[in-house]
């Protein structure tokens, strides 16, 4: 089930925050709708599905159990922590890597194995990383076990972030579980930030999605005009941004209608001067669960020499690349952010406060390059796509093609490039801080945010074009 489509808006969701606030005499009664409304949230669709992230949450609360257990003993410790990533890990591989490993296989050896056709559970990477995070969280002492299977399977499976994050971490909402408090302020601020991430799901990156997929579809071919090619990247550069941070938005509203505070996934990343500064602002969660559990645990950048922290960096983008997806394209780009993040690194490119708008330029340039390749269905339509944009194959700047996804989408482009930047963040504060506007815009903000709500029901309702973007994820 998805947060943009009509049986959650109006079936699911009213339910289950109508049962939820008559329940509201009880903590437990309200987590437990929370629990068995999630699990059939999850199941909604692909019902055996659920099984799998049931056994996820099975095993991991068993390896925190014993992690604990064996906190004086550290080689059982050890052992127990490293039959945990086993078991993840492994579940991870089978799903989503054993048939691009194997296709790898064939490839170079052609021993033609039989590649299975096995579908891809919905959110594992996101519900792995969760039991992950957990298990490595008590074993370092960085929170307390949780003896009671239910709030662990509450904490995975909480629906608000189990298909597309953010990664929370079990520390983070373990109190709130047990004593968070709901409030008016809470919920009617929660209500404008899902609908606000709404309008971006529904109305920017839908629109930016028929552009970019028509787009894409023609341009592995290397006969598209360098205009199109380029509008075409733009478009997808737009989509992904708010498709994710649209999921992310609902999902902090959502989280905070039920009293819980999630912490923020995306601050604006395409005003970032760097690729570094790019990664601290894009999917937050995301690097911030490398660099706890992958990034520090080698060394980090405080090691002894530079060649370390090379490596280091090296070996965390190319588990980011694969992260994303089974395919070479996720890989290499990893690789690329990688390779001008540790250029940054060695240069000090990030600190530096000069030529900013030069900067920014390079950061997008590399930002949209990247996206090219990450979008593309494989290296060499990824290779013909570049092509296209640096006009390559002479298929000419300029097309009739061109000129019409403009006109048809010029306002979805010009309101996508505004809102990349912190303009709700400014109206906000210009509300809250400036006396001199607070009563207009007090008026205004509410009439904005049912607007956008009924205009995005429109367009649900109208079954317009709702591609959902993390099915490799």
């Amino acid at each position: 089930m998805l947060f943009s489509s009509v049986i959650f808006l109006f079936y699911f969701l009213p339910l289950v925050l109508g049962l939820y606030y008559i329940l509201r005499f009880s903590i437990t009664a309200k987590n437990m709708l929370l629990l068995i409304a999630s699990l059939f949230f999850y199941a909604w669709g692909e019902p055996w599905f659920v099984l799998i992230m049931l056994a996820s949450i099975c095993f991991n609360y068993i390896f925190a159990l014993l992690v604990d257990k064996f906190r004086e003993r550290r080689n059982a410790a050890n052992i127990t922590i490293t039959l945990m990533l086993v078991v993840n890990l492994g579940m991870l591989f089978v799903f989503k890597y054993m048939a691009f490993a194997l296709r790898i296989v064939n490839e170079n050896t052609g021993f033609g194995l039989t590649i299975p056709n096995i579908a891809l559970p919905l959110g594992i990477s996101f519900f792995t990383f969760h039991g992950i995070s957990y298990v490595i969280d008590v074993y370092r002492g960085h929170g307390a076990v949780q003896k009671n299977l239910f709030y662990v399977a509450l904490y995975i499976s909480f629906f608000p972030q189990l298909i597309a994050g953010p990664i929370l971490r079990y520390n983070t909402i373990a109190d709130q579980m047990v004593n968070r408090k709901e409030s008016w302020d809470k919920f009617s601020l929660g209500c404008c930030r899902f609908i606000v991430g709404l309008g971006k799901k529904v109305l920017l990156s839908n629109s930016m999605a028929i552009v970019a997929d028509h787009i894409f579809s023609m341009g592995g071919t290397s006969d598209i005009p360098a205009s199109l090619a380029w509008l075409g990247a733009i478009a997808y550069t737009l989509q992904i941004y708010f498709d994710f941070s649209g999921y992310s938005d609902m999902a902090i509203g959502l989280a905070l209608m039920f009293g819980f505070k999630f912490e923020e996934n995306f601050r604006y990343p395409y005003i970032s001067r760097s690729i570094t500064e790019f990664w601290r602002r894009w999917h937050i969660s995301l690097g911030t669960w490398f660099k706890e559990y992958v990034y520090f645990p080698l060394g980090g950048s405080r090691v002894t020499n530079k060649d370390k922290m090379i490596r280091n960096l090296l070996i965390v983008w190319g588990l980011t690349g694969v992260w994303h997806g089974a395919e070479w394209t996720f890989v290499v780009w990893g690789l690329i952010n990688f390779a001008f993040i540790a250029l940054e690194k060695i240069s000090n490119f990030d600190k530096g406060t000069r030529y900013n708008p030069l900067r920014h330029l390079y950061a997008m340039f590399i930002v949209v390059i990247g996206w090219v390749i990450f979008r593309s269905p494989d290296l060499l339509q990824a290779g013909n796509y570049l092509g296209n944009m640096f006009g390559l194959y002479g298929n000419g700047f300029w097309s009739d093609t061109t000129w019409m996804f403009l006109k048809e989408y010029a306002l979805f482009f010009v309101l996508g490039i505004l809102f990349c930047m912190p303009i709700a963040t400014r109206m906000n504060k210009l509300m809250v801080d400036g006396a001199r506007f607070s009563k207009p815009l007090e008026l205004v903000y509410p009439l904005t945010i049912i607007v956008l709500f009924l205009v995005c029901v429109s367009y649900l309702v109208k079954g317009t074009y709702n591609p959902f973007i993390y099915f490799n994820f």
